[in-house]
């Protein structure tokens, strides 16, 4: 037998199955697992990226999946701004930087966001000294055994040294021309394209000294390549206690690599607080501590509060120091 349907009812069995298949399709969407993603404004393989991989591993079981998203460029500033720009529902987070919310602020004309207002800080994670180094053949030609060895040196021998760093606007620049205000000594400075050809400069002679990632400059330390006078940390380094810090020399000098989390402005304070609760317990595992040592990193886990007034704090540093060093980018 032949059932003839209405326009009418066809029509509203129609509307009927594609009412039931939208609520399936929704109920499905809600079943799957929300996945959070980190955003880290570097290319993979670099020490950041390793600690955020680190991370989003460790934190896993209280907050679900989480996935790296490497979005390089800009200086970071790429990277930095799909987080600016991201919804505030705490599935999309990111690595703030001294590049990325201290010094490209001030070394470019135009930023795609605004480091002081875009962002809502988690916690800190990590910090890495800064390492003053000496090609340990110069060191030795010129006598050259602490830091005060270098200033009185280059106080006698206006203009006779030079420092390298990766280029315009770098940390290692930027360290060494405050190290040239502070210390009244003048030193020729030599930007590379890069970290890595401005420490092979270093190791051949090109350049005298260098402000160098203590992670980058161990090896060569160890095997007696370069020679540590300071490290540029407040304190001495854990892991490097036998040599001084340049505020033991030069009082109040204080510079280093850092790095940690934010979510994009508005993001609600709850959410904040479970996102922060999960990362400092990471932060503080004794897994995550063994693989920092490695990197010779150190784990700074603290509250969204004590890391947005530190990142406050370390942007008004940085506006005097880029601006008196007179370096630009674009």
């Amino acid at each position: 037998m032949t059932i003839h349907l209405s326009p009418t009812s066809l029509s509203r069995r129609l509307a009927v199955a594609s009412i039931a298949a939208l609520a399936l399709a929704s109920t499905l969407a809600q079943a799957q697992p929300k996945v959070m993603r980190i955003v880290v404004p570097y290319a993979p393989g670099g020490p950041i990226d390793v600690t955020a991989r680190l991370m989003a591993e460790r934190v896993k079981d209280s907050l679900g999946t989480v996935i790296i998203e490497n979005r390089p460029g800009g200086g970071g500033n790429i990277g930095a701004d799909v987080v600016a720009k991201a919804a505030p529902d705490g599935l999309t987070i990111g690595i703030a930087a001294v590049a990325t919310h201290a010094i490209n602020p001030w070394l470019y004309s135009k930023m795609p966001y605004n480091a002081a207002t875009d962002f809502a800080p988690i916690t800190q994670m990590l910090r890495v000294p800064n390492v003053l180094v000496i090609n340990a053949d110069t060191a030795k030609r010129l006598n050259i055994n602490t830091l005060a060895d270098l200033i009185k040196y280059a106080k006698a021998n206006p203009a006779k040294l030079n420092y390298g760093s990766g280029g315009n606007g770098s940390a290692g620049h930027l360290a060494g021309e405050m190290f040239k205000k502070e210390a009244g000594i003048f030193a020729l400075h030599i930007p590379y394209n890069g970290g890595n050809p401005a420490q092979l400069a270093l190791l051949s002679g090109q350049v005298d000294f260098n402000f160098d990632n203590l992670a980058t400059a161990s090896a060569n330390i160890k095997a007696g390549k370069l020679k540590a006078l300071a490290v540029t940390t407040a304190q001495r380094s854990a892991v490097l206690p036998e040599v001084p810090a340049v505020a033991e020399t030069l009082k109040g000098f204080e510079i280093d690599t850092w790095w940690g989390l934010v979510a994009p402005a508005g993001t609600p304070k709850d959410v904040v607080a479970k996102l922060n609760q999960a990362f400092v317990a990471a932060l503080n595992s004794p897994e995550a501590k063994t693989r920092f040592a490695a990197l010779m990193a150190e784990p700074v886990a603290n509250t969204p509060e004590q890391f947005g007034a530190f990142m406050k704090s370390e942007l008004g540093k940085y506006e005097k120091v880029v601006k008196a060093s007179g370096a630009r980018v674009d």
